[in-house]
C-alpha cells in the first residue's frame, strides 16, 4: 500500500537528518503542511528546539502580495520559523531524500481570522460566535478559501494536495484550556450547536421556506432538556442513527431544509476549491479531501456524500480511529463508491495521542480489507522514537512479509 506521513515544515527545517529519517520509515510520500491552524507541537528529535508554538493560523510560505492586495480576508504569515519559505526548504530536503511531497492545506479553521473579522464566523442558535469557524456560506469567506486553496496547494515541487476543513466547521474544537466538557454532547447535539445563524445563513433558511427564528426556537427547544440535566438524546449507533436523532429533535421537514442549505454551501465550496487548485496546477496534480461519509458532519474531516465526492476529487483521506466497527463505518461508504478514486486510511501512530503503532500492520490489513488502497500516518514529526521504530518495523513487514518480526 502506498503510504504517506504527515509532517510540519518545522520538523525538517534546521534538522539535517530529518528527511533521511522519514525516508527510512519506508513511506513513499510526505504530506507537508503549507497552510495550518494554530498549534503547540512537540519536536522530540530536533537538534535546536523541543516545542514549536504556532500562535495563529498561517501560511508557511510567502503569500502572493498581488493576489491578496486590498482584500479584508487574507492569509496570515508566520514568524516562529526563521526561514523565509519554510515549506519550500522542507520540501526540497524531503524530495532530495527520495520522497514525493504533497501539500497539506487547512482551510475553514482559523481563530485569528475570526477574531479579526467577527462577522465572518459561524454563530450558533444562542448568538455565540465561533471565531475558529469561518462561515462557508458567506461570499467573502468562500472567495478567500478558494484562493487560499489554490495558492497553498500548488507549491513548487508538490505533486498533489490534501485539503482539510474544506467545508463546515462547528462547535467541536481543540481549544486552549478548554472547559466545555461539563455537559456531554452527542453527535446529534453537537450538530445542533454547530448550526449557523449568521445573516447569510438566516436568509438562506428563509429562502428555502424556513424562517430563521422558527429554526432557532426549534434548536433551543431541542437542547433545553440537555441544559436542564436530562442528558444528551441518543439514537441508534453509527452515522445513520445520528441523523435520525437530528430529524427527531428538529422535525423531519426542518432538518431537511437545514441539510439542503448546508449541503449546497459545502458542495459548491468544495467544487470551487478543487477546480481552483486544478487550474493553478495546470497539469497532473492529485487532489484528495479529508472527509467523513456522513454529509451532515463538520470539522477537520468534512461531511460529504460518498456518491458525489469522487466525481471531482481524486480521493479521500478518512480517519480510522476506534474499533473495527467504527473503521468499517468510516471506510465502507467510500469504498462502495470509489470507482478509480483513492481511499486512504488515516491511522494515528503517536501512542501519547491514542495511536497504536504496534498494531499498524494489522490495522493496515484491516483497512485494506474494507477498501482502503493507501495509508496516512499521523504524525511522523510528533511521534517519539519508540513509535517510529514500531512504524518502521510494520512498514518493512508490509513491504516484505518475510521480514516481519515474530510475535
Amino acid at each position: 500500500m502506498r503510504t504517506a506521513a504527515f509532517l510540519y515544515p518545522w520538523d525538517v527545517v534546521g534538522d539535517p537528518e530529518a528527511a533521511g529519517r522519514i525516508a527510512a520509515l519506508g513511506v513513499q510520500q510526505v504530506t507537508l503542511a503549507s497552510a495550518y491552524h494554530s498549534t503547540r507541537a512537540l519536536t522530540p528529535r530536533h537538534p535546536r528546539h523541543r516545542i514549536v508554538t504556532a500562535r495563529h493560523a498561517a501560511v508557511l510560505y510567502p503569500p502572493d502580495a498581488a493576489r491578496w492586495a486590498g482584500r479584508d480576508l487574507r492569509p496570515y504569515t508566520q514568524d516562529w520559523m526563521a526561514a523565509e519559505d519554510p515549506f519550500d526548504e522542507a520540501a526540497r530536503a524531503l524530495a532530495d531524500a527520495g520522497l514525493e511531497v504533497h501539500t497539506w492545506v487547512v482551510l475553514a479553521h482559523n481563530s485569528r481570522l475570526g477574531a479579526d473579522h467577527p462577522s465572518s464566523v459561524v454563530r450558533n442558535a444562542y448568538g455565540d460566535p465561533y471565531p475558529w469557524a469561518p462561515c462557508i456560506a458567506r461570499p467573502e469567506v468562500r472567495a478567500y478559501l478558494v484562493d487560499l486553496a489554490a495558492e497553498a496547494a500548488v507549491r513548487p515541487g508538490a505533486r498533489g494536495t490534501e485539503l482539510e476543513s474544506c467545508g463546515w466547521y462547528g462547535m467541536a474544537h481543540l481549544h486552549g484550556h478548554d472547559k466545555t466538557g461539563g455537559v456531554p454532547l452527542s453527535g446529534a447535539t453537537q450538530y445542533l450547536m454547530s448550526l449557523c445563524f449568521c445573516t447569510v445563513c438566516a436568509a438562506g433558511y428563509a429562502g428555502l421556506g424556513l424562517p430563521a427564528e422558527e429554526l432557532r426556537a426549534a434548536v433551543r427547544g431541542a437542547l433545553r432538556p440537555l441544559w436542564a440535566g436530562g442528558g444528551a438524546p441518543h439514537g441508534a449507533p453509527g452515522r445513520a442513527g445520528e441523523w435520525d436523532t437530528i430529524e427527531a429533535l428538529l422535525g423531519e421537514e426542518r432538518a431537511g431544509v437545514v441539510r439542503a442549505w448546508r449541503d449546497r454551501a459545502a458542495a459548491t465550496l468544495r467544487r470551487a476549491a478543487v477546480s481552483a487548485v486544478r487550474e493553478a496546477a495546470a497539469g497532473e496534480f492529485r487532489v484528495l479531501l479529508h472527509a467523513d461519509p456522513a454529509a451532515h458532519r463538520c470539522g477537520a474531516n468534512v461531511g460529504v456524500d460518498p456518491a458525489d465526492v469522487f466525481a471531482h476529487t481524486d480521493g479521500v483521506v478518512v480517519p480510522c480511529t476506534g474499533d473495527d466497527a467504527a473503521r468499517a463505518d468510516a471506510l465502507g461508504p467510500f469504498a462502495a463508491h470509489r470507482g478509480t478514486g483513492t481511499v486512504a486510511a488515516n491511522l494515528t501512530v503517536v501512542s501519547g495521542m491514542g495511536g497504536s503503532p504496534g498494531t499498524l500492520a494489522g490495522d493496515a490489513a484491516h483497512a485494506a480489507s474494507l477498501g482502503a488502497g493507501e495509508l496516512r500516518l499521523y504524525h511522523a514529526g510528533l511521534a517519539g522514537e519508540g513509535d517510529l521504530t514500531a512504524v518502521r518495523e510494520a512498514l518493512r513487514g508490509l513491504a516484505d512479509p518475510s521480514a516481519r518480526t515474530p510475535s
